[in-house]
């Protein structure tokens, strides 16, 4: 058996991290058996080297060895490139055409970006794991193969089982072994040794001095995402190589080749600010809305006295602060309500926003000689109305979802639609 080191050699694989060699190391161990492995990693770590390794040391590494990317293949012909298809089979089968799976027939089959695979692909795919049969598009002679399969793939399998997207009885048997490539951004100490091989590499395909890093520039290097991994690393190093006139590079020449320099927080950290702003805003729309339900109860109040008393002036007179508060208050909610009604869509809710006039006394007479063509037989539905506020509706729901759960307040919030520091802010509004 080859060591790890003499077959990263032979391999071009360059790095000393320990999830490195380890994922080597499996490779090496699993390769003179037929059981099938599952590579996993982000896009641009290398996962296809994984597959070669194991090919050229297994017992089938005289016969074919066919790479397939999956998510390359057109869903409505995919079928036909990996099991073949018979002469008629669909519009412009002219004639049989073999797949893959009958080609390599005892080789190794890489089926690189798995997960992309739709479900009927699966279904015929199982069934080759499961007893190496096989059926050709427009036929109904099953056939045999004997080929090892590696895939690979850089999504959660488990959310894709969990989304229905991928089927969770091939996903074990296309994992047997699973082996895990590590992102470059955890590999530091491999950065730079990657680099200056790329960097001596297209000084020699392009005939010019090799690129090096100034200090500065090296720590950048390290300190960077590396979204792309190994594959954004190349480009870099292919462009700074080809562009630069200069072959010290600097800090300040580096980071013109790497996009977001210093926004290398998890893009997790965003998500969260974003929910932070929409609760906030939110808060803000319940607030304008309990003020608004407050003045229409005013307002009806207002109604009931005018309708009872029959005597603007008196009404006037006697309620003018009343008529001041509801009619003469700034229109800052108002307009706050309508900027955020706007943005957030309003939780796909209609909402109409009233003008509210400056003047008190000329906003109430207005709505008197409204009232006058009106039709007041509610009244006494008015009168009858329960007496319960948004705010004595909202303090009975805290109550009783704090007693549910014991006053925790983060199942609470949950159960309540909130955050937890909206719900200790309620607490402490009710006195709880």
């Amino acid at each position: 058996m080859e060591s790890v080191q003499a077959v990263k050699q032979r391999f071009g694989i360059i790095g000393n991290d320990p999830k490195l060699n380890r994922a080597v190391e499996k490779a090496i161990q699993v390769a003179p058996t037929d059981i099938s492995v599952l590579v996993t990693g982000e896009s641009g770590v290398g996962k296809e080297s994984i597959p070669k390794i194991i090919h050229s040391l297994s017992h089938r590494k005289h016969g074919k060895y066919i790479a397939v990317n999956c998510g390359a293949i057109p869903e409505g012909t995919i079928d036909s490139e990996l099991f073949g298809h018979e002469k008629g089979a669909f519009t412009g089968a002219t004639a049989t055409r073999s797949g893959y799976f009958e080609v390599a027939d005892g080789g190794t089959i890489f089926l690189d970006e798995v997960g992309e695979l739709p479900l009927p692909t699966q279904v015929r795919l199982l069934r080759v794991l499961e007893n190496g049969e096989f059926l050709k598009v427009g036929s109904s002679k099953t056939q045999k193969t004997d080929v090892r399969i590696v895939a690979a793939t850089n999504v959660n399998m488990n959310e894709a089982i969990d989304k229905g997207k991928f089927r969770e009885d091939l996903y074990y048997r296309l994992s047997t072994v699973e082996i895990g490539l590590p992102p470059l951004r955890k590999r530091s100490e491999d950065i730079h040794l990657l680099f200056r091989k790329f960097a001596s590499d297209f000084a020699q395909k392009y005939k010019m001095p090799t690129i090096r890093l100034e200090d500065d520039a090296v720590a950048l290097l390290l300190q960077y995402r590396w979204g792309g991994n190994i594959r954004q690393l190349r480009n870099v190093a292919e462009q700074i190589s080809v562009l630069e006139q200069d072959r010290d590079i600097s800090y300040n020449t580096l980071k013109h080749y790497l996009p977001d320099v210093g926004s290398n927080l998890p893009a997790v950290i965003h998500s969260k600010k974003e929910h932070s702003d929409f609760s906030s805003e939110r808060e803000i729309l319940y607030k304008v809305l309990f003020d608004m339900q407050r003045d229409v109860n005013d307002l009806k109040k207002l109604t009931l006295e005018l309708m009872k008393s029959g005597n603007v002036s008196k009404v006037k007179e006697e309620q003018s602060s009343l008529i001041n508060k509801i009619y003469s208050e700034d229109t800052n909610n108002e307009e706050q309500l309508a900027a955020i009604v706007d943005e957030e869509e309003a939780a796909s809710q209609d909402v109409e926003v009233l003008s509210i006039p400056s003047s008190g006394s000329e906003a109430f007479d207005g709505a008197q000689n409204r009232a006058k063509k009106g039709n007041y037989d509610f009244a006494e539905e008015i009168e009858e109305e329960e007496n319960l506020s948004l705010q004595e509706k909202e303090l009975e729901l805290i109550k009783k979802s704090l007693e549910k759960y014991g006053g925790k307040r983060k199942d609470a919030a949950d159960e309540l639609g909130i955050s937890e520091r909206t719900l200790y802010r309620k607490i402490k509004q009710y006195n709880l």
